[in-house]
C-alpha cells in the first residue's frame, strides 16, 4: 500500500501587502492612499461617457473636483490655488476630468501637506532648543537641553556638537534652523 500524503503545513497568514499599480508607483502613492484618491473620485464620478470611452473608472464632472479634494483632507487653500487645480485637470474645458490627471493632482497636494507639516515640526523642535528665541543653537542652549536631560555632557563635546552641525563655521556661530534641519535629515529622525 503506498504511502498516505500528508497535507502541506498550514503556514501562519500574514496580511497580504496591497500591491501598488503603476499610477502609484508614478505619483509616489502608497496603495493605501491611492485607495483613498479612488475611493473619494468615485464618490462622486459620472460612469463611463461617450466621451471618455477608456475611462474606466468614469470621469469626474469639474463642479464636483472640490468636493472630491475636501473629502480627501485636500482644501484647496484659495481661489486661486482651485483655479490653477482647474486648468492643470481641465486645461481645454471639456466639463470632465479623467482619473489620471486627479490622481496625480491629488499626490501633489499630499506631498505638499507632509513637507509643510515636516518644516513646521522642525522650526518647533528648534525653538525648544533655543528656547524660543530665533537662534542660532548655542553651547549655552545645549547645555541646558543637557542639563534637563540629566545628560553628562562635557564643554568639548557641546562644542564638537556645535562645530558638526554648523561644518566647523565656529562654535560662536551657533547653529542656525537650516543646519539644524540638515542634522535632523542626516539623523533619520526627517526625511
Amino acid at each position: 500500500m503506498p504511502a498516505k500524503r500528508r497535507a502541506p503545513a498550514a503556514q501562519p497568514s500574514q496580511p497580504k501587502k496591497a500591491r501598488l499599480s503603476r499610477l502609484a508607483k508614478e505619483n509616489n502613492l502608497t496603495a493605501e492612499e491611492e485607495s483613498e484618491i479612488k475611493e473619494a473620485f468615485q464618490l462622486f464620478a459620472e460612469p463611463q461617457l461617450d466621451d471618455f470611452p477608456d475611462e474606466k473608472n468614469g470621469v469626474l464632472p469639474v463642479a464636483d473636483v472640490r468636493r472630491a479634494l475636501i473629502a480627501l483632507g485636500l482644501s484647496p487653500t484659495s481661489k486661486d490655488e482651485m483655479h490653477e487645480i482647474m486648468s492643470t485637470l481641465d486645461p481645454t474645458d471639456v466639463g470632465f476630468v479623467p482619473y489620471e490627471p486627479f490622481v496625480t493632482v491629488c499626490a501633489l497636494k499630499m506631498h505638499a501637506r507632509t513637507s509643510t507639516a515636516q518644516t513646521a515640526e522642525i522650526e518647533q523642535a528648534f525653538q525648544l532648543f533655543t528656547a524660543g528665541t530665533k537662534g542660532p543653537i548655542s553651547v549655552a542652549h545645549l547645555r541646558r537641553i543637557a542639563r534637563e536631560l540629566k545628560e553628562d555632557i562635557g564643554e568639548e563635546q557641546l562644542r564638537d556638537m556645535i562645530l558638526e552641525a554648523n561644518g566647523g563655521a565656529g562654535v560662536n556661530k551657533g547653529v542656525r534652523l537650516d543646519e539644524f534641519e540638515g542634522v535632523m535629515k542626516r539623523a533619520g529622525v526627517f526625511s
